[in-house]
């Protein structure tokens, strides 16, 4: 798993009903684009994440959303 700033993770429910769970990559701490990722989601909140399976990254910025 490769990722820059500003790319999106997205961490998919793991039973049925959970929703995706999204947040931006603000800083890689990773060599080379590897994780752990320090994450912001929409309310703010900045944790420090490895992803695991259930995540892949979406390489577009958070701005490029509407």
């Amino acid at each position: 798993m490769h990722a820059s700033k500003g790319d999106r993770l997205v961490v998919h429910g793991r039973v049925v009903g959970q929703q995706d769970h999204t947040v931006e990559i603000v800083e890689v701490l990773g060599p080379k684009g590897n994780p752990p990722y320090r994450v912001r989601d929409d309310k703010g909140h900045e944790t420090i994440m490895s992803p695991g399976p259930d995540s892949v990254v979406d390489h577009r910025r958070a701005s490029d959303v509407t």
